[in-house]
C-alpha cells in the first residue's frame, strides 16, 4: 500500500498537532489521535459536507466526535480547516479561557456540533441528529427541490460501543432504517486501563448487524483508499445506517503504540521526538506547519463556500415555487416562534375535581402542536400514560402506508415525516436522541417518561443543560400519590436531583392553568433545557377569580392567596399537588384567626432569576414562619423557609398502597399541615 505524500504529510500534520497539543497542556489523550487520524482526514477532505466560515449553515454534515477523549484531534481537523480556531488557541489546549477544552463543547468552539466526552452520548446524539434530517427532508423536500440533503458522521470507539446508551440509540436507528447516518470505529482493541480482550469479546459487526446496520470492515487504519472505498459504500446504502469498522492502533508510532499507556497521558518528550522520527516528521518545530499540507487542507473554504452557494441556489428555487413551504423551514431553522402559537391553548374553568396535570399537559401540547412544526417527540413507551402523543400528527418510521395522503391520518403512516417518535423502553438513548434533534436545529424536542425513571436519562440531561440545548421533558408520576406501584416507582430524591442541575429550569405546576403556563415557558425557553413535572392524580383546577393568575408561575414562586391585610404572620409554599393542600389548611388556620400567605412555587428557578425585592415581595424577610410542604425530600427548601421555618416532606422511600392512604401515613393532611404551622407560630412567639 502507498499513501500519496500530500495525504500522508496532511495525515501527520493532524497527528502531531493533536500530540504537541497535548504534550505542551501535559494533559490529553494522544493516543487516539495517532491512530485514527487517517480516517478522520479521508472523511473531512472528500466527504464531509461543512463551510468552516459558517459552522452553523444549516444543511451542513454533521460530524460527531463521540470519542471525545480525542478531542485535539478535532481541533486538529477545524484549525487546519480554517474555522475560527487559530494557533494559539489550538496552543492552550486545555488551559483556562482556552477555545480548546479538554473535551469538545458545544457553543465553546466553532464547528463543534455536541459535547462530547461521557461516552456514548455522542453516538446517541448523532442519531437524534440523523432523525432530525429524516424528519425534515420527509416535510420539505419535493420533485426537482431538496433543501434538506446532509448526513451525519460519527467517529465512535471501543468505550462508546460498550456503553448501553449507544446500544439503545443503535438499535433504533437500525430500527428506523436511518440510512444517511455513518459512525466510522475507532478498533483498536484498547481502552483506558488495559487490551479490550479482558472486557470485549463480542463480534461488534455481528452484534450491529442484527441491529440492522450495514458494516464494513477495513483491515488498516492507514490504508486511504480502503477507507475511501468503506465510504463510498455507506453512501451508497439507502436502507440501513452504518458501521465501518476502522482496524486502528492507539498511540501509532509510539514507542507506548497499542497500550493503554498511549491513551490518556501525554507521551513525554522523549517519546514525542521517538514518534517523529519513527513515522518521518520534523522533531523541530512543534505545532510544524508545511505550506503544501496547511494549504490543501484549507481547500475546505472554498469547497464549502460553494456547496452552501449551491444550497442557496436551490432554497431560492424552493422558495419561488413553494413559499408557504420555503417560509416554515426558515422559521423552523431559525428558531423563531410562528405567530399566536399558543392562541389555541384553552382556558381551563374552575373544577372541584378537575384534572391531573399529566392529562393538561397532553390537551396542552395537541393545542398548540398544529400551530408549532418544531414540537416534536416522544416517550419511552409511555404514550397512554405520560399523555404525549399528538394525534393526528402521525409516527415517525421508514415505512409510510401506500394510501395514505400527503398529510397522513391520525394514528401512524406518515412515514419519517410523523412528529410522535417512539423510542421504546429506552429512557437514556431518549435524551441523547433529545439532545441531538435539539443539537441539528429546526426542533423543539419533547422526552417523556415517569420522573422515577428520570434516573434513568440523567446523564443526557446533565449534556443538555451544559450545552444549553432547548429540549423539553415532560416527567409524570411525580410522587408517591400515584399509589400502589410503591417505591420502586415512587419518586422521592428525584426533584432534587433535577433542581440540582445547573442550567436545568424545573417546573412543578399546581393545576391545569398552571401547566398551560408551564408549557409557555417551556416553549419560549431558549438556551437551557426544561422539565414539566406533573401528577398521575387528579388535581382541583383553581378559581383564578378568587386566586391570582396562574401566570404567575413566570415568575417561579407567586402569591397565590394572601392574609386579608396583605400582612401575613405566616407563610404556607408549596409546588404541583401540595398547593391545593396548603390552600385547605390555609382556610382552617384563617378561620382561626392567624394571618396566612399562601405562596405557589412551582420553579425554583424562575423564582430565583428575579430580583431581589421581587423574591423579598412574595417571601418577606419580616415573616419568619415558614412551612414549605413537598412530596419529596426537602434537600434544599431551607433556603426558603429560613432558620425559623420548616419543611414537611418524605425523607424515606414510598409504599405500595392506595394514594390516600399514602398521604394520611407520610402526613400529607390538612391536620398534619396546620399541626405543623401552629407549632412554628408558637415556637415563633417564645
Amino acid at each position: 500500500m502507498t499513501t500519496d505524500p500530500l495525504d500522508q504529510q496532511c495525515i501527520n500534520m493532524l497527528r502531531f498537532l493533536s500530540v504537541d497539543m497535548v504534550q505542551k497542556a501535559n494533559s490529553g489523550h494522544p493516543g487516539l489521535p495517532l491512530g485514527a487520524a487517517p480516517m478522520a482526514y479521508v472523511l473531512w477532505t472528500r466527504y464531509l459536507k461543512h463551510n468552516p466560515r459558517n459552522p452553523d449553515w444549516a444543511d451542513r454534515d454533521r460530524f460527531v466526535l463521540s470519542a471525545g477523549h480525542g478531542s485535539a484531534l478535532l481541533y486538529s481537523l477545524l484549525f487546519a480547516t480554517g474555522y475560527a480556531l487559530s494557533l494559539d488557541d489550538i496552543r492552550q489546549f486545555r488551559q483556562w479561557g482556552s477555545k480548546a477544552p479538554g473535551h469538545p463543547e458545544r457553543g465553546h468552539t466553532p464547528g463543534v456540533e455536541v459535547t462530547t466526552g461521557p461516552l456514548g452520548q455522542g453516538m446517541a446524539n448523532a442519531v437524534g441528529m440523523a432523525m432530525g434530517e429524516a424528519q425534515l427532508a420527509a416535510r420539505y423536500n419535493r420533485e426537482g427541490h431538496t433543501p434538506v440533503n446532509h448526513r451525519t458522521w460519527a467517529i465512535v470507539s471501543d468505550g462508546d460501543l460498550m456503553e448501553g446508551v449507544a446500544a439503545e440509540a443503535a438499535s433504533l436507528a437500525g430500527h428506523l432504517r436511518l440510512n444517511k447516518l455513518t459512525c466510522l470505529y475507532d478498533d483498536n482493541y484498547v481502552t483506558l486501563s488495559a487490551g479490550t480482550d479482558i472486557t470485549f469479546s463480542e463480534d461488534r459487526a455481528a452484534r450491529f448487524e442484527a441491529y440492522g446496520w450495514h458494516t464494513v470492515r477495513v483491515d488498516d487504519g492507514n490504508d486511504l483508499p480502503a477507507i475511501d472505498e468503506a465510504l463510498q459504500a455507506a453512501c451508497a446504502e439507502t436502507t440501513r445506517p452504518s458501521l465501518i469498522l476502522v482496524r486502528t492502533h492507539l498511540g501509532y508510532g509510539s514507542p507506548e503504540q497499542d497500550s493503554f499507556k498511549a491513551h490518556g497521558s501525554p507521551l513525554g518528550a522523549d517519546n514525542v521526538r521517538k514518534t517523529k522520527q519513527n513515522l518521518g516528521w520534523p522533531t523541530e518545530p512543534d505545532f510544524l506547519l508545511p505550506k503544501e499540507a496547511l494549504a490543501h487542507l484549507r481547500s475546505a473554504l472554498d469547497r464549502g463556500a460553494q456547496a452552501q452557494h449551491a444550497w442557496g441556489e436551490r432554497m431560492q428555487a424552493f422558495t419561488s415555487e413553494l413559499p408557504d413551504l420555503a417560509g416554515e423551514l426558515a422559521h423552523r431553522l431559525r428558531s423563531d416562534l410562528p405567530p399566536r402559537w399558543d392562541a389555541d391553548i384553552a382556558l381551563f374553568p374552575p373544577h372541584a375535581k378537575g384534572m391531573a396535570t399529566r392529562v393538561a399537559s397532553g390537551e396542552v401540547m395537541n393545542a398548540i402542536a398544529p400551530r408549532l412544526p418544531t414540537l416534536s417527540g416522544g416517550s419511552a413507551d409511555l404514550d397512554p400514560s405520560t399523555k404525549t402523543a399528538l394525534k393526528g400528527l402521525g409516527d415517525f418510521n421508514p415505512m409510510p402506508t401506500p394510501d395514505e395522503d400527503e398529510q397522513g391520518s391520525d394514528g401512524g403512516g406518515w412515514g419519517y415525516q410523523g412528529r410522535n417518535f417512539h423510542f421504546g423502553v429506552r429512557e437514556h438513548a431518549m435524551g441523547a436522541i433529545a439532545n441531538g434533534l435539539a443539537a441539528h436545529g429546526g426542533f423543539v424536542p419533547y422526552a417523556s417518561t415517569f420522573l422515577i425513571f428520570s434516573d434513568y436519562m440523567r446523564p443526557a440531561i446533565r449534556l443538555a443543560a451544559l450545552m444549553q440545548l432547548h429540549v423539553v421533558y415532560v416527567f409524570t408520576h411525580d410522587s408517591i400519590a400515584l399509589g400502589e406501584d410503591g417505591p420502586t416507582h415512587q419518586p422521592v430524591e428525584q426533584l432534587a436531583n433535577l433542581r440540582a442541575i445547573p442550567n436545568l429550569t424545573v417546573i412543578r405546576p399546581c393545576d391545569a392553568n398552571e401547566t398551560a403556563a408551564a408549557w409557555r415557558v417551556a416553549v419560549e425557553s431558549r438556551a437551557r433545557p426544561v422539565a414539566l413535572v406533573l401528577t398521575r392524580q387528579d388535581l382541583p383546577t383553581l378559581d383564578r377569580q378568587r386566586y391570582s393568575k396562574a401566570d404567575g408561575l413566570r415568575n417561579g414562586g407567586y402569591i397565590l392567596a394572601d392574609a386579608p391585610d396583605g400582612k401575613p404572620v405566616l407563610i404556607l409554599i408549596a409546588s404541583g399537588s401540595e398547593v391545593s393542600l396548603i390552600l385547605q389548611a390555609a382556610e382552617r388556620l384563617q378561620a382561626e384567626g392567624i394571618a396566612v400567605r399562601c405562596v405557589s412555587m412551582p420553579s425554583w428557578e424562575l423564582f430565583d432569576a428575579q430580583t431581589h425585592a421581587a423574591r423579598d415581595a412574595v417571601l418577606p424577610p419580616s415573616v419568619s414562619a415558614r412551612l414549605a410542604v413537598e412530596l419529596g425530600v426537602g434537600q434544599g427548601w431551607h433556603r426558603y423557609v429560613g432558620d425559623g421555618g420548616d419543611v414537611l416532606s418524605v425523607e424515606e422511600f414510598g409504599a405500595s398502597a392506595p394514594a390516600s392512604v399514602l398521604l394520611e401515613k407520610y402526613g400529607f393532611t390538612v391536620d398534619n399541615v396546620c399541626l405543623r404551622a401552629r407549632a412554628l407560630l408558637k415556637h415563633a412567639d417564645e
